[in-house]
C-alpha cells in the first residue's frame, strides 16, 4: 500500500470515529421533539452532511449508520433498523457530492451552495420519505400512515436543519481551507 493511501485510510478511520462520536452527542443531546410521536429534529444530521462532503459516501455511511445505531442503543427503545439504515444512505448520498463540491480546494461558490442544498434535498427525500417508512411498513409491519408521515417529518427537518445549520458549516470549513492558486512562488 502506498503511503498516500495510507494516510487517507487512517484519516478516514479517524474521521468515521471522531464523526460518529459528535453525531451520536448531538442525535442524543440536540434533538428538537416534533408533534409526531417518536420523530424529533436533530441536529445531528446537519453534521453528517459536513462530514460526508468532506470524506465521501463510505465515512457518510458509516458515520449515520454507526451513530444512529449507537443513539438507538442507548436510549432505551431498542435500535430502529429501519431508520438507522436510511440514516446510512443519508450519509452515502450526501458524500456523493464530495467530488464536486471539492471543499479540500477551499472553493465554496454559490453555485455549489446550490448544488449542495439540491442534492440534500434529493437525498433527504430518498431517505426519509421513501426508504425509512416502506422499511418500517415492510420490515416491522407498521401503519403507512404514521411511518409516511414520521418520515415527512424527519425530511422536512433534515432539509431544513441542512440548509442553514449544514450550509453555516460548508462555508465555514471553506474558510479554512488554503485556495489553489493562494500561494504564489517568489522569483
Amino acid at each position: 500500500m502506498d503511503k498516500k493511501r495510507s494516510s487517507t485510510s487512517v484519516r478516514n478511520v479517524v474521521a468515521v470515529g471522531i464523526g460518529t462520536a459528535v453525531f451520536f452527542v448531538l442525535m442524543r443531546f440536540a434533538a428538537i421533539p416534533t408533534p409526531i410521536s417518536n420523530t424529533t429534529i436533530n441536529l445531528a444530521e446537519p453534521w453528517l452532511s459536513l462530514i460526508a462532503a468532506i470524506f465521501g459516501p463510505v465515512v457518510g455511511f458509516l458515520v449515520g449508520f454507526i451513530g444512529h445505531t449507537l443513539n438507538d442503543a442507548t436510549a432505551g427503545w431498542g435500535v430502529w433498523w429501519t431508520w438507522v439504515f436510511a440514516d446510512g444512505v443519508l450519509g452515502l448520498l450526501l458524500g456523493l457530492v464530495k467530488s464536486r463540491l471539492k471543499l479540500a480546494e477551499g472553493a465554496l461558490t454559490s453555485a455549489k451552495i446550490v448544488l449542495f442544498n439540491f442534492w440534500q434535498i434529493i437525498s433527504n427525500v430518498i431517505a426519509w420519505f421513501l426508504i425509512a417508512p416502506l422499511g418500517d411498513i415492510i420490515v416491522y409491519r407498521q401503519p403507512a400512515a404514521k411511518v409516511f408521515l414520521q418520515g415527512f417529518w424527519a425530511g422536512i427537518g433534515n432539509i431544513i436543519g441542512i440548509a442553514v445549520i449544514g450550509t453555516i458549516l460548508l462555508v465555514a470549513y471553506s474558510k479554512t481551507r488554503t485556495k489553489n492558486d493562494s500561494l504564489k512562488s517568489e522569483k
